[in-house]
């Protein structure tokens, strides 16, 4: 019986995304939305009915680790790179860097004082909005900190990714876009087309055409993931994430120019959904029971400053640097949310260029957010 309850969630999350984004393409308001935020909306609800919650957690653990690493090839196929990207990306990571650093520290000035250990906390959220969930892991077990306060903060985070998801996908981009002087991405084969409906591509993959090209697709994403788990074996596990995500980026990259691959249209939408999947089947981990906003408000306060405030600067160093505003967002999102976040704020901004340059900076982030994360948390014990 329990067998046949996780079968029937799987399929749900498997397939309720199919009905977001046809819905989405016949109702104003929520195309408006978009699938992603409305996902959000129904997995963070769908997360938190009594029953199914038990039986959720082994979903969780499994779906959004499988979805990530074949939508990024999948994403990748169809691109197409300029040579710009080392400077682009080195502008974006220091100003990234920069941006939580200033951030972090002008919380714990206003609230990091009154939270229990806020020195270790205020490393922890550097290390986190940095690079990821896996850093803060890293750094929670470099500084010996309470599990309750950790637990906390994965709680908080995850209300403060879905507001800060709620104000970029909704008018943040359009918002960036205009004050940047963009008033939108060029129109290219680097642009996601789905000015005909997301339904017509959709389409194409039950017919027969496209079932075989998908089978190709997969067949080609599933070798370049085995290779990217094959070269982790060469790591010490610490750096199995970061030699992951960096091998699924490269392999990605290196296949679009084979012309064949390249010409597999379908590769887009097909990791598109993947993607999809994944944002419902994250946002079913909101635990709207383990919050505590009274006890904690100083926490969430200094952690919500972290964010929105880093937001806002990188903005302004990217701007005075003359970096896009597609790449400042997608930068925010690889360090605020980590790379696998990635491919989701290309879905929303309607621009594969964009992914590689998100990847990379998130990449390096998870590199370098643990050894800044140690340096932040000395840094704000002196001050």
């Amino acid at each position: 019986m329990t067998i046949f309850i996780y079968i029937i969630l799987a399929l749900v999350m498997c397939v309720l995304p199919a009905g977001v984004v046809w819905l989405c393409n016949r109702s104003k308001v929520l195309g408006k939305l978009g699938p992603i935020m409305v996902l959000y909306a129904v997995g963070m609800v769908f997360g938190n009915i009594p029953p199914l919650v038990p039986y959720l957690k082994p979903l969780q653990d499994v779906i959004p680790n499988v979805m990530v690493p074949l939508a990024i090839p999948m994403m990748l196929f169809g691109c197409s790179f300029s040579s710009r990207e080392a400077g682009l990306q080195l502008k974006i990571v220091v100003s990234g860097f920069l941006s939580v650093c200033l951030a972090v520290t002008v919380g714990y000035v206003m609230f990091g004082y009154n939270v229990n250990e806020g020195a270790q906390v205020g490393g922890i959220i550097t290390g986190m909005y940095t690079g990821g969930t896996l850093n803060a892991a890293a750094l929670q077990a470099i500084f010996r900190i309470k599990s309750e306060t950790f637990i906390l903060i994965n709680s908080y985070d995850i209300i403060i990714s879905f507001l800060y998801f709620v104000f970029l996908f909704s008018f943040g981009i359009k918002m960036f876009r205009r004050l940047y002087g963009e008033q939108g991405v060029r129109q290219s084969d680097d642009v996601v087309a789905l000015q005909g409906g997301e339904s017509s591509s959709y389409g194409r993959l039950l017919t027969r055409e496209g079932f075989v090209q998908m089978c190709r697709i997969v067949g080609v994403t599933l070798v370049i993931v085995a290779l990217s788990a094959a070269a982790t074996l060469l790591f010490d596990d610490a750096w199995f994430m970061v030699v992951f995500i960096l091998m699924l980026t490269t392999l990605g990259v290196a296949v679009s120019f084979v012309k064949r691959v390249r010409e597999m249209d379908l590769s887009y939408d097909l990791g598109m959904y993947l993607i999809y999947i994944f944002s419902f089947a994250i946002a079913t981990m909101a635990d709207f029971s383990s919050l505590d906003l009274k006890a904690g408000v100083n926490q969430l306060a200094f952690m919500s400053v972290a964010v929105f405030v880093s937001l806002l600067i990188h903005a302004v160093f990217c701007r005075t640097m003359r970096v896009d505003a597609d790449s400042m967002m997608i930068s925010s999102v690889a360090f605020i949310n980590s790379p696998p976040f990635v491919p989701m704020a290309a879905v929303a901004m309607r621009n594969k260029r964009a992914i590689v340059t998100g990847l990379g900076a998130g990449i390096v982030g998870y590199a370098l957010g643990n050894h800044l994360g140690v340096l932040m948390a000395e840094l704000l014990s002196h001050i």
